[in-house]
């Protein structure tokens, strides 16, 4: 199996999927990080996606793997206008020469834009932001190539032991959306969920990826910081909330999964 983009995500799936005693090759740009992966039981490789080429030996990272796990987050900011869907479309053609036969896409909830909806995955997204929509279109582009079977997973924002949003919110002021539900998935589900994916060998599916846990973004961000000792936000409460709730009902029926952190 092959892992691309050994990041915040990819490294500890890396690490529990050997841990299961599969054979993991693993990708990062970053040479320094080579070691870690070395170190933790992984095939490491230095593979970079660019717009129209790929830089490393991506052959070699993708020999004789039946499943490719797709983690790289588009880098919309600095990056010129559909450069996340080139990278996906000059990929597309090494998976399929490789013979992989099925791929699993890390996605985000941000393909359904911000309205003020119960999201399942029966609506048609309608994503509002350039990654949402970058994101989208490699979701089609995947999910329409015969070659292999693609199942994606639109995990909504991730958190962690050390990674949570209120470090970013503590102590701002007139922030938006007060009365919009929160739609956050713990890095050990994230992990769970894809490890019974690919043990159930469950592909050419879509599922959302979030805790069944809404309160609102105020009453959330409030009690967390306070919880770890934060400046509290303020919110703006001129300006009417919108924001969608996203349904994981799908996933917990299909996989019959359990959260480890129902209420994070």
């Amino acid at each position: 199996m092959s892992i691309l983009g050994c990041g915040w995500l990819g490294l500890p799936l890396a690490k529990t999927l050997a841990a299961h005693g599969f054979n993991i090759n693993g990708s990062t740009t970053s040479s320094q990080k080579l070691e870690v992966l070395q170190q933790s039981g992984i095939y490491p490789f230095l593979i970079a996606l660019e717009d129209r080429s790929i830089s490393g030996d991506i052959t070699e990272f993708l020999k004789s793997s039946y499943t490719l796990v797709l983690d790289v987050p588009p880098k919309i900011k600095d990056a010129a206008p559909n450069s996340y869907v080139l990278k996906i479309r000059t990929l597309i053609p090494e998976i399929i020469n490789a013979g992989i036969k099925n791929v699993l896409f890390i996605s985000s909830t941000s393909v359904y834009g911000n309205e003020a909806v119960i999201a399942t995955e029966e609506l048609d997204p309608k994503p509002s932001t350039e990654s949402g929509k970058q994101l989208f279109a490699c979701e089609n582009l995947l999910r329409e190539t015969p070659d292999f079977q693609t199942t994606i997973i639109r995990f909504g924002g991730l958190i962690g032991s050390d990674r949570h949003p209120i470090k970013h919110l503590a102590g701002k002021e007139n922030v938006e959306n007060p009365d919009a539900p929160i739609n956050l998935i713990h890095r050990e589900d994230c992990l769970g969920i894809i490890i019974k994916i690919i043990e159930n060998k469950i592909w050419g599916e879509t599922f959302n990826a979030v805790a069944p846990y809404h309160p609102s973004r105020e009453d959330y961000y409030t009690q967390k910081a306070r919880a770890m000792n934060l400046p509290l936000p303020t919110f703006n409460r001129k300006n009417q909330s919108t924001g969608k709730q996203i349904s994981s009902g799908k996933l917990i029926r299909f996989i019959n999964y359990n959260f480890l952190h129902p209420e994070l």
